[in-house]
């Protein structure tokens, strides 16, 4: 089973009041082991950045300026996230933001029942209690010291991180059990040291040197 783990970034809350995405990076695991795939792109919105948006991510108009449109980059992305199940911290707003840029270029949206939300896993198990990404990592004891500003790829890296822990799976691990050839060559093949057997001479001559030093003081 392939998975995608996404996050945005964006100019405000609303796609229908004219915000956009400045940012959407993936990153590819199966089973929940990362494949090393990753999809990351920062887009230019063709609009202004508000203050309160520049102080989540940091990213300037200027710096946005000479990226790609969404329109550009929409292709790899549907590649990218293709067949695979997608899961998402507060789907629901991500998700706004992208079938919103995939129906203004008239391309397929995300189809819902591919996608999972962590928040709802979160709520369902920890109701009452902030289920925010950065609460959930301090909740797991997961080092965001490097979240200094919010970062879509750096938050799929901590988002699979909460997301094996909201599962309550560890980390897939080799299995040995599993290796039944290697054990059996081992098994085959004669790794143990040769057994000498000793003469009763030799060890008669042994224990004659052993009592005549043992006499001896060395110190």
């Amino acid at each position: 089973m392939y998975e995608v783990f996404l996050d945005t970034e964006t100019t405000g809350l609303s796609f229908d009041k004219g915000h956009k995405i400045v940012e959407v990076a993936c990153i590819e695991t199966q089973d929940l082991i990362p494949t090393g795939k990753v999809f990351h792109q920062l887009i230019n919105p063709k609009r202004d950045i508000p203050e309160d948006a520049f102080k989540i991510h940091g990213f300037t108009e200027k710096f946005l300026s000479d990226k790609d449109t969404f329109d550009k980059i929409a292709d790899d992305f549907l590649r990218f996230i293709q067949g695979k199940k997608i899961i998402i911290h507060n789907a629901i707003f991500d998700l706004s933001f992208l079938n919103g840029e995939l129906n203004y270029i008239k391309k397929s949206p995300i189809d819902k029942k591919l996608v999972i939300d962590s928040l709802e896993i979160a709520r369902n198990k920890f109701p009452g209690t902030s289920n925010s990404l950065d609460a959930l990592c301090k909740r797991f004891n997961i080092d965001i010291s490097r979240r200094t500003k919010h970062n879509a790829l750096l938050d799929c890296e901590l988002l699979r991180e909460v997301y094996i822990n909201l599962l309550d799976v560890k980390e897939p691990k080799l299995n040995l059990s599993t290796n039944n050839n290697l054990s059996n060559s081992l098994n085959k093949n004669n790794y143990n040291k040769m057994i000498l057997n000793i003469p009763n001479s030799e060890i008669k001559s042994h224990k004659a040197f052993l009592k005549k030093e043992l006499k001896k003081n060395y110190y």
